[in-house]
C-alpha cells in the first residue's frame, strides 16, 4: 500500500482498465521505474517510506501548485478557497486579496502582460481531469474576484505572516475557437504527392498548389497534412527514418520539404543544370518507374543546392527578415541548429558523441558551437527558409478561399536521440518510452520509442515547452491535429529494455495542459482537432469537448458495439469532430470495399480478422447506404460505392468532413501498415491509381474520378446545425 500511496501522490497509476469492469495491475517494477524517472527512489521499502513522508510533508506545506489554472468563464477557481484569508495575490498589474483578512477590497489594474518563464522547484498537482471534480462543501470565495487577463503570468501569493510564494498562473478562455460553419477538405501525406516540379517527393510548393486548386475548383475549406517537422538524418549505413511521427524536433520544420526554385537566392546560384537533371531523374524513378520515394537521395540533392544557396548573400531586406526570425526563436533555434551541426561532425546518435557534448549546456558544447558557427548558421537559415514557405502555403490556401486552410499535425513525441531530446533533456523522463498497453487489436502492446515529458518539470516551467511548441505550430495553421490527444491526460510509460506489457500510466495535469492549449489556440484563432481513436478513458472525450477540442470519427469504427455492432446512424455522430472514411494508418476506402486490405495482410503473413468477417462489415455499411438511397440503384461499381461512403459522411452533423487524397484516384495501398517495418514500404509510397501507377498532381487535377468524388461535396450545407449541447456529444 505504501508504494501505491506514493505512486498516487506523483500521478503514477498502479493499475489500468482495458475494458469496462476489468482492472489490470501494473507490475511493481514498472511503477518503481516510473517513479525513478521522476526523481523518486522507491527501490526498497525503506526508500518508499522515506519518499512518502517527504512527499506528504511537501504537499501539506505547499500554498499553491507550481502551475494553477484560472478559466475565464466567470467562476473563481477552486484553489482560491484553499488560500488563507487575507492572502495577497499579484500577477503583473493585477492584484487581489482573499476575503477574510485585514485587506478585503479587490483591486485590478489594466495593461497587464504575461510574466516571464520563471522556475518554481516543487512537485506538480496530482489531480488530473480523469478524476472526478469535487466542489467544496461551501465556497468561501463566493464573490467573483476580478479575473486576470488571458495569458501565462507569474503569480505571487503572500499569506498573512507567511513567506510569499511565486507560481505560474494560466488564465485561459473557457474553450478553444470552433469553426463557424461546416467545411470539407483533403487529407494528404505531402511526400506522396509529386508534381512535374517535385524533386522526387512532394514539397511545399506542391502543398500550396494543391490547396489553391482544390479551394478554387471544389470549394475545399482545409487541407490536412502529415507532420512536417524536422526528421532524423540518415547515415551511409542506415537510411533516415521515414516516419513523420518520430521527428527529431516537433518545433522546427524539415527543409527536405522546401521547393528549391522558390528560394529567391537560388536564382543566383551558378550552374544549376546538373541538379535539375538529377531532380528529373529522381522524379522519373517514382512517377515513371514505380520506385518508392527515396527521401535520402532527395535530401542529398536538396542539401547540395542549399549549400550553394547559403553562399549567396542575402539582400538587406531578406537579411533583416532573417535576423527577426533569429531574434524571435532565440536559444531554441540555436540549440536546434547546434544539434544538426554536431550530428554532421559526430553522427546522429548523441550516445556516440564525446561525453561532454551530450550536455547542451556544457562548456565544451559552447566551444563546439563557436567552432561550428557557420554550420549552425546554415541550419538556422534552413529553418527560416522552411518557415517562410510554410507561411506562403497557408497564405495561398486562405487567398484561394479556404475557410480554415492548412491543418498541421502534432506528433505525440520525438525521437529519443534527436534535437529536442538533446536540447530539453531535463524535461524528458530519462530511460522511459511512450507506447500503449495491450488491447483487443494488439495483445503485446506498443512501444513507440518516444521519450515522455516529465509532468513535474512541465509544471515547474509553467508548461513553457508545450506553449512554445504550440505557438510555433499555430503560426501558419488554420487548425492543428493533435496525435493521440489522450496524451494530454496520461501516457503509457515503459522502462527501456522492458516489453510494453510491463508499463504503467503516468498522469499529467490535464487541466493545465488544456488551459495552455486553449489559450494558444484562442490567441492565434486556430481550431484544434484531437485524434481520440482507440481506447479512451472515461471522461476524456467529454472534457475535450467542453474545452472546444474537436474529436476524430472514422466511418469503419463508428459501430454500436452495445447494440450488436451495427453501423451508427449518421444523425447520431458527433457534431464536434472531423469525420473521415480512413486515416494514414488504415486502408484506403477502395481497398476496404474490395477486400484488398485483407489480401495484402494475408500476403505479408500479418494477423487479420479474415476475409469473411471483413466482407460482412463492409456489407453492413453498404446495406445501410442502399437503404438511405446513397447508392445509385444499388450500384456495385467501386467508384459509386466510394462516393456513397462520402455521401453518408455528409449526412452526419460533423463540423469537418475530410477526404483521404488517395481515395480521389482509387489508390489501394495504405501509406503505413502498422506491424510492419522492412516487409512494406511505409511512408514511401506516392499517390497511385488502382493499378499502382503513380498519379501526379497535374493528373489528379484532371482526373474524372477525382472530380466526380469532389462533386459529392457540392451538397455540403454551408453551416452546421445549431449545437444543442457539447460539440462532442452524440445526437439522439
Amino acid at each position: 500500500m505504501s508504494l501505491a500511496r506514493l505512486a498516487a501522490l506523483y500521478g503514477v497509476a498502479t493499475s489500468w482498465s482495458p475494458a469496462p469492469g476489468r482492472t489490470v495491475d501494473s507490475p511493481d517494477a514498472a511503477v518503481t521505474a516510473a517513479l525513478g524517472a521522476l526523481g523518486v527512489d522507491a527501490t526498497t521499502p525503506e526508500a518508499v517510506r522515506d519518499a512518502l513522508e517527504a512527499r506528504e510533508a511537501e504537499l501539506a506545506g505547499r500554498l499553491l501548485a507550481p502551475t494553477v489554472v484560472w478559466w475565464l468563464d466567470g467562476t473563481p477557481p477552486a484553489w482560491l478557497d484553499h488560500l488563507p484569508p487575507g492572502t495577497r495575490l499579484r500577477a503583473g498589474d493585477w492584484e487581489w486579496t482573499v476575503p477574510g483578512g485585514t485587506e478585503t477590497a479587490p483591486q485590478a489594474r489594466t495593461g497587464t502582460r504575461a510574466g516571464a518563464d520563471g522556475r518554481a522547484h516543487a512537485a506538480p498537482q496530482t489531480r488530473t481531469a480523469l478524476q472526478p471534480r469535487t466542489a467544496p462543501q461551501a465556497r468561501r470565495v463566493s464573490a467573483s474576484p476580478p479575473a486576470p487577463p488571458p495569458g501565462v503570468h507569474e503569480l505571487t501569493a503572500e499569506p498573512p505572516g507567511g513567506p510569499a510564494r511565486t507560481v505560474h498562473l494560466v488564465a485561459a478562455p473557457p474553450r478553444a475557437p470552433l469553426p463557424k460553419g461546416r467545411a470539407h477538405g483533403l487529407l494528404v501525406q505531402l511526400y506522396s504527392l509529386l508534381s512535374a516540379r517535385s524533386w522526387g517527393m512532394g514539397d511545399l510548393g506542391d502543398l500550396a498548389d494543391l490547396a489553391s486548386w482544390s479551394a478554387r475548383t471544389h470549394g475545399t475549406g482545409f487541407l490536412q497534412v502529415n507532420p512536417l517537422q524536422a526528421g532524423m538524418p540518415g547515415t551511409d549505413d542506415a537510411p533516415a527514418d521515414p516516419s513523420p511521427y518520430r521527428p527529431s524536433s516537433r518545433r522546427f520544420a524539415d527543409p527536405v520539404h522546401l521547393r528549391i526554385e522558390d528560394i529567391p537566392e537560388y536564382a543566383y546560384v551558378r550552374d544549376a543544370t546538373p541538379r535539375g537533371s538529377e531532380a528529373a531523374r529522381l522524379r522519373a524513378a517514382v512517377v515513371d518507374e514505380g520506385e518508392p520515394i527515396d527521401r535520402d537521395a532527395v535530401w542529398a540533392l536538396k542539401r547540395e543546392a542549399l549549400e550553394a544557396v547559403h553562399a549567396v548573400p542575402l539582400t538587406p531586406g531578406r537579411r533583416a527578415a532573417y535576423c527577426d526570425y533569429l531574434a524571435e526563436h532565440g536559444a531554441a533555434l540555436e540549440d536546434h541548429a547546434t544539434w544538426y551541426a554536431l550530428a554532421e561532425r559526430h553522427g546522429p546518435d548523441p550516445r556516440a558523441w564525446p561525453a561532454a557534448l551530450r550536455d547542451p549546456r556544457s562548456p565544451e558544447t559552447a566551444r563546439a558551437r563557436q567552432e561550428l558557427m557557420d554550420r549552425v548558421d546554415f541550419h538556422c537559415r534552413l529553418a527560416w527558409l522552411t518557415d517562410t514557405q510554410l507561411t506562403a502555403a497557408q497564405r495561398a490556401a486562405v487567398d484561394a478561399g479556404m475557410a480554415i486552410g492548412l491543418v498541421h499535425d502534432l506528433p505525440v513525441g520525438v525521437h529519443p536521440d534527436g534535437a529536442d531530446a538533446w536540447a530539453g533533456r531535463d524535461t524528458f523522463a530519462q530511460g522511459m518510452r511512450v507506447g500503449a498497453p495491450p488491447d483487443a487489436f494488439n495483445a503485446r502492446g506498443q512501444d513507440w520509442s518516444l521519450p515522455p515529458w516529465r509532468p513535474d518539470r512541465l509544471a515547474e516551467t509553467g508548461y513553457a515547452p508545450f506553449r512554445a511548441l504550440l505557438r510555433h505550430l499555430m503560426r501558419h495553421a488554420g487548425a492543428v491535429r493533435i496525435d493521440h490527444v489522450m496524451g494530454l491526460f496520461r501516457l503509457w510509460w515503459i522502462a527501456e529494455g522492458r516489453p510494453p506489457t510491463e508499463g504503467c500510466y503516468v498522469h499529467y495535469d490535464a487541466e493545465a495542459m488544456l488551459a495552455v492549449l486553449v489559450l494558444e489556440a484562442s490567441r492565434s484563432g486556430t481550431y484544434v482537432i484531437g485524434e481520440d481513436l482507440g481506447t479512451v478513458a472515461p471522461g476524456v472525450r467529454e472534457t475535450l469537448s467542453e474545452r472546444g477540442v474537436l474529436g476524430t470519427s472514422v466511418l469503419w469504427f463508428e459501430r454500436d458495439w452495445q447494440g450488436g455492432g451495427t453501423p451508427v446512424p449518421a444523425e447520431r455522430w458527433r457534431t464536434g469532430c472531423l469525420a473521415t472514411a480512413t486515416t494514414h494508418d488504415l486502408p484506403s476506402t477502395a481497398a476496404r470495399l474490395t477486400g484488398e486490405d485483407v489480401r495484402l495482410r494475408e500476403r505479408l503473413g500479418l494477423a487479420t480478422a479474415g476475409a469473411d468477417e471483413a466482407a460482412a462489415e463492409v456489407a453492413d455499411w453498404l446495406g445501410l447506404f442502399a437503404r438511405l438511397g446513397l447508392l445509385d440503384g444499388g450500384s456495385h461499381d467501386e467508384e459509386e460505392r466510394v462516393r456513397a461512403v462520402h455521401r453518408f459522411l455528409l449526412r452526419t452533423p460533423a463540423l469537418m468532413v475530410g477526404v483521404w487524397l488517395p481515395d480521389l484516384v482509387g489508390d489501394r495501398r495504405p501509406q503505413n501498415l502498422p506491424g510492419t517495418c522492412d516487409e512494406y514500404p511505409n511512408w514511401r509510397l506516392p499517390v497511385a491509381g488502382p493499378t499502382g501507377r503513380t498519379v501526379t498532381l497535374e493528373e489528379l487535377a484532371t482526373s474524372p474520378r477525382a472530380h466526380a468524388l469532389l462533386d459529392v461535396f457540392r451538397a455540403l450545407p454551408s453551416a452546421a446545425a445549431p449545437l444543442t449541447g457539447p460539440p462532442g456529444a452524440r445526437r439522439v
